[in-house]
């Protein structure tokens, strides 16, 4: 390698800190008002025009603010488990292409690249449990572990399922593959199992299980302040970017598709901004999600990640197999996808692993017949507007 080599790589990578460091700060300012919109608020207002410096604001206090290290911590573990959840979504970001040629690095392997890096912040989620010598911290630890491991099966699934419709691990090339047909037409259902996998692998609502406030008070990073939360932070806001950018690479064309006139010298630019319109558009649909719906509980959690999301991957791939295997056209694994779209949808509604509806008219209808707890559960389902829904 030559120093010229040397040097582009450094700029490079310097740049795209740069890049992720100013995104960082403005999602956070965008879903702060896109929350408020929600709630009917105004969010943050009082830090230059309508709070748009709010963090920048943030990001200097919490520079300056003290980091204060647990005395009973193992403090070597506690260093460096926020790196370790930094540093793989950094490196993730060294081939995500952001246009045709605006790549740090192009690889024929790179979704066997990201793939096998985004495994890698379990660890340091771990880390910060155990480090933390807190229990709660440990609990979430231990939480973020079984949940993570559980929901990278679909999510490697539903990639498998796109690589297998370009018959390449190559980023670039399955982003020119759906030049006129994108990829959520051919398999609607690999969308909705690799966001919502995403999703958990995330921690986002509505499965935020490993911190919840409620219950773990803030999870593996209750010990953590100043400097090192703002990484762990910074981790997270950077990883929610590059699922938003992997949904419109793998499913949505890229900067491709729908097919626009990037020709020319501005080619470059309007790829770009058509990329980062539509991968904001799927961050907004994740803020959308944080502002709607309630956690799961763990139970739910893990019922809907080993009983719904696992063997839909598994059917997701079958499908695609057949289709490519028989040469049939792309429209009946449309079909296909379509209808195993529908069939987890009624499943999630019938009975999400633990039925909800059905635990909360059971403790309702124990609670006005005077019933003690122990005999709740042996109690019939009788009366209620939604007994008939049950089962």
């Amino acid at each position: 390698m030559t120093a010229l080599e040397v040097l582009y790589y450094v700029l490079g990578g310097l740049g795209l800190f740069t890049f992720l460091a100013v995104t960082v700060m403005v999602l956070t300012y965008v879903e702060r008002k896109f929350l408020a919109r929600i709630q009917q608020r105004l969010g943050p207002m009082r830090v230059g025009p309508y709070g748009t410096l709010q963090p920048i604001a943030d990001t200097i206090k919490l520079i300056m603010k003290e980091d204060i290290l647990p005395s009973w911590a193992d403090r070597p573990v506690y260093w460096l488990a926020p790196l370790v959840i930094f540093l793989p979504a950094l490196a993730i970001w060294v081939t995500l292409p952001l246009g045709e040629d605006l790549v740090l690095r192009n690889l024929d392997l790179g979704l066997l690249y990201i793939v096998a890096i985004s495994v890698l912040s379990v660890l340091g989620l771990v880390m910060a449990g155990w480090g933390s010598a807190n229990k709660y911290a440990m609990l979430g630890g231990l939480r973020a572990a079984g949940q993570l491991i559980s929901y990278e099966i679909p999510f490697i699934m539903a990639v498998l399922g796109v690589a297998m419709l370009s018959q390449s691990l190559d980023l670039t090339r399955i982003v020119n593959d759906q030049s006129s047909i994108a990829n959520v037409i051919i398999q609607p259902a690999g969308l909705f199992i690799f966001f919502m996998a995403g999703l958990a692998e995330l921690g986002r609502t509505p499965f935020d299980i490993h911190h919840a406030e409620s219950e773990v008070v803030g999870g593996p990073f209750v010990e953590y302040s100043g400097a090192h939360w703002a990484i762990i932070q910074m981790a997270e806001y950077v990883n929610m970017f590059a699922i938003a950018a992997l949904v419109v690479l793998l499913f949505l064309g890229g900067w491709r598709w729908p097919s626009m006139p990037f020709e020319g010298t501005g080619h470059q630019a309007l790829s770009l901004v058509w990329f980062l319109a539509k991968t904001y558009g799927v961050v907004l649909v994740i803020f959308w999600i944080r502002g709607t719906y309630p956690r799961l509980r763990i139970d739910q959690l893990m019922a809907f990640g080993w009983k719904v999301l696992v063997p839909a991957s598994f059917l997701n791939i079958v499908l695609t197999g057949i289709v490519l295997f028989y040469g049939w056209h792309w429209s009946v694994l449309t079909v296909m996808s379509s209808l195993t779209l529908v069939a987890i949808g009624y499943v999630i509604y019938r009975r999400p692993g633990t039925d909800v509806r059905q635990d909360t008219v059971r403790v309702v209808s124990a609670r006005d017949a005077g019933l003690k707890p122990a005999s709740r559960a042996a109690k019939p389902l009788s009366g209620g507007p939604l007994s008939g829904r049950t089962g």
